[in-house]
């Protein structure tokens, strides 16, 4: 359940973020939103409401057009679709390649690399082609990488979009378990309502505002009602 926020420093702060594309499209508007550090917290939103256009501006991909951005830790984005962010041909030299701008030395690397491996149940597979990975194992790879860099904030995309049942629950379960264990903070986009049963707490967005916030499970059984 969600702790008491106000006595939880946020990780991430939103203040009256707006943003539109050169057409003139208002994706959002004045949007507010707060995310508590060592959290796990999910984006819930029909199509077409700013979830991903959100994410991207907090992973500062996107510029907005007003409004203000405070994330005081270092980020680690995991796309939708892996293959968009995997560019290396094994699992071990695509995690150390997010390291290569740190100057360390061979065996600190291997460190780092084992460490974030570890960390997602996938140190047997440091030799492992990309290629030969499932699509929920590819994902793992992403989020190691992300914590290979020491990212202590982590901005998920619909990360289980392209996998099955078992693989899309056995992902969000684990985020979770790395969100406590690691003292993470994760804001995750989501349709399945089923994840939000691994959630600290949850944000509705529509038409680019946060219209409703909180209770997971609450807003759960709202967009069930709606449904």
């Amino acid at each position: 359940m969600p702790t008491d926020h106000s006595v939880t420093t946020a990780a991430i702060n939103v203040r009256n973020l707006s943003f539109a594309w050169a057409s003139g499209e208002t994706v959002l508007d004045n949007c507010t939103l707060s995310v508590p550090r060592g959290e796990f917290w999910m984006l819930l939103g029909t199509n077409g409401s700013g979830k991903s256009t959100l994410l991207r501006l907090l992973a500062g991909l996107l510029k907005p057009k007003s409004g203000d951005i405070e994330i005081g830790d270092l980020v680690g984005f995991v796309f939708q679709n892996p293959d968009h962010q995997l560019v290396m041909p094994t699992v071990g030299a695509d995690i150390a390649f997010g390291l290569v701008s740190e100057n360390l030395s061979y065996l600190e690397t291997l460190h780092r690399v084992k460490e974030a491996l570890s960390a997602v149940n996938l140190e047997q597979m440091i030799r492992r082609p990309i290629y030969a990975l499932s699509g929920g194992q590819k994902q793992r790879v992403a989020i190691a990488g992300a914590i290979a860099r020491h990212a202590s904030v982590l901005l998920l995309d619909e990360p289980t979009a392209l996998l099955d049942g078992e693989n899309q629950i056995d992902l969000v379960a684990s985020v979770r378990d790395l969100v406590k264990q690691k003292n993470l903070t994760a804001l995750w986009v989501t349709h399945r309502l089923n994840e939000l049963d691994y959630a600290d707490g949850a944000f509705l967005l529509e038409r680019g505002q946060v219209i409703d916030k909180g209770d997971p499970i609450r807003l759960k059984q709202l967009l069930l009602e709606r449904s």
